[in-house]
């Protein structure tokens, strides 16, 4: 005989609700050698990468003194005479 299937309850429902969009925003599903693969998000800051949000917001200073050097804008155009 076939097993009878429980319903959940509202709040059981709204548990798992929370649960799965709590994983998706820690995890995301990428192919790796041809399978399905779950791996950890890369870390953000208000939703820009990392590294983006270095070159966007840092000072040539701080660039400098942390050894990114090929971050750092400088001006082309400028002479040097």
């Amino acid at each position: 005989m076939a097993k009878i299937k429980k319903k959940l309850t509202t709040a059981q429902k709204r548990t798992r609700k929370r649960e799965k969009a709590a994983r998706q925003k820690k995890y995301m599903w990428v192919f790796m050698n041809g399978k399905q693969v779950k791996i950890k998000r890369p870390p953000t800051i208000d939703g820009m990468e990392v590294d983006e949000f270095i070159q966007q917001n840092a000072d040539p200073m701080w660039l400098h003194q942390n050894g990114m050097w090929d971050c750092i804008q400088t001006d082309e155009d400028e002479d040097i005479d």
